[in-house]
């Protein structure tokens, strides 16, 4: 069984080119206070509450990178659930203090489980 422990975030795709227009709404005129970092994928950070909402510029088109993530209490028992079921699992690229994993649900949603790794 997984333990989930919270959603940690939310990464919305925004048009490509329009960085700084989502820093200018989301920080200026919403308020949110951006997290500093080299992102992956270009992606800036906001703190929204007790979570983060992460906007990454993408193209048009079929696919998407948008996903919610959740934090889990072990990441390798969450695999072993998901892979004996029958899911396909994708890396992630790696992000200090965390470990992730994505896998799709049966409508091609793209969702991300997290541990927070100490050091």
């Amino acid at each position: 069984m997984i333990h989930f422990k919270r959603l940690d975030h939310i990464l919305l795709g925004i048009p490509e080119g329009t960085t700084a227009q989502a820093r200018e709404f989301y920080g200026s005129l919403l308020g949110l206070n951006e997290i500093p970092g080299n992102h992956p994928g270009g992606a800036i950070w906001f703190r929204m509450a007790d979570i983060q909402l992460h906007l990454r510029e993408e193209a048009a088109g079929p696919y998407s990178k948008r996903h919610p993530a959740f934090e889990v209490a072990s990441l390798d028992e969450a695999k072993r659930v998901l892979l004996g079921k029958g899911l396909v699992l994708e890396q992630a690229s790696e992000i200090d203090g965390r470990a992730r994993v994505f896998f799709h649900d049966p409508f091609a949603n793209r969702i991300e489980l997290l541990q927070f790794i100490e050091k």
